[in-house]
């Protein structure tokens, strides 16, 4: 069920890339990357975003976050606009939105064990008391689905399934309400990433998380999002619900994704993974 007013309003969203002097002094022209983008998100929706490599999906969830700016338009948090300002401002002003990378290990110190890694984010954020810190981390390790003794161990002692767990409960240390996911699953086998995805539609319950889920695995987002934008070449050609979209897309771009898309004898044929997302989105 959404909300009547939207957690996040995306407004007419511009962002040019480059236009700078690159290597050897060579000019590097100006990119747009993305081209006037509306959207809105609505608490505790699913909203995917799908395109192929280079689409600008990335760059837009980056912006949405304030870790890239914006060369024009506007972005609404909660009805109060938080676009315009310099990267280290804008990430403050939207910390109730928090990025979930494609490469989990990369955003971990392979030097510290897990438990000081998720600690000392409470710490940056105010939380002196240690005992209290390591209780939260203790307490949300057990929440995505991990022993309270990984707090000892390193990254590296970590599958890519597991380093998924240990970026969320980063991440829901913090507390946020908007988790922008970027190919949350890619890299991971088939009975994992159905775990995985599993696992996100329980926080969301647990946590009345919303999600702007960055994707290019069509047979995910047809069974995971509430809604889908389809973005190509910096704009999104369209929106609307995933059954429709999928059942009846009208740009040709988005035809031409879904006819791209792995078939056995015609109609898609959902995997084991996909049956079982599925019924974990049944009882969710």
């Amino acid at each position: 069920m959404t909300s009547t007013a939207p957690i996040l309003e995306v407004r007419n969203l511009s962002v040019l890339l480059g236009g700078r002097r690159g290597f050897l002094r060579k000019t590097v022209l100006p990119v747009q990357a993305v081209k006037e983008v509306s959207l809105d998100l609505h608490e505790g929706e699913i909203l995917a975003l799908v395109g192929e490599s280079g689409s600008g999906k990335t760059t837009l969830g980056r912006t949405i976050l304030g870790l890239q700016r914006e060369s024009a338009g506007e972005i609404r948090l909660d009805g109060v606009r938080v676009d315009g300002q310099a990267p280290e401002a804008a990430r403050r002003a939207r910390r109730a939105i928090q990025y979930v990378h494609q490469d989990a290990g990369a955003a971990l110190d392979p030097w510290w064990s897990i438990g000081r890694t998720l600690a000392e984010g409470l710490l940056i954020h105010g939380l002196k008391d240690k005992a209290e810190r390591m209780r939260r981390v203790v307490e949300m390790l057990s929440a995505v689905g991990l022993d309270p003794v990984s707090a000892r161990r390193y990254p590296h002692e970590f599958s890519g399934g597991q380093l998924r767990r240990v970026a969320l409960a980063r991440i829901l240390l913090l507390q946020p309400r908007v988790l922008i996911l970027d190919e949350p699953t890619s890299g991971l086998d088939m009975s994992v990433r159905a775990t995985v995805l599993n696992l996100l539609l329980e926080l969301r319950k647990q946590f009345s998380l919303t999600y702007l889920f960055i994707s290019h695995d069509l047979s995910v987002v047809e069974r995971l999002s509430d809604r889908v934008a389809i973005m190509h070449l910096g704009r999104i050609v369209e929106m609307g619900t995933s059954k429709t979209v999928f059942a009846a897309p009208t740009h040709s771009y988005t035809r031409t994704l879904l006819a791209a898309a792995p078939r056995l004898d015609g109609p898609r044929v959902a995997s084991v993974e996909q049956t079982a997302l599925l019924r974990a989105r049944q009882r969710a």
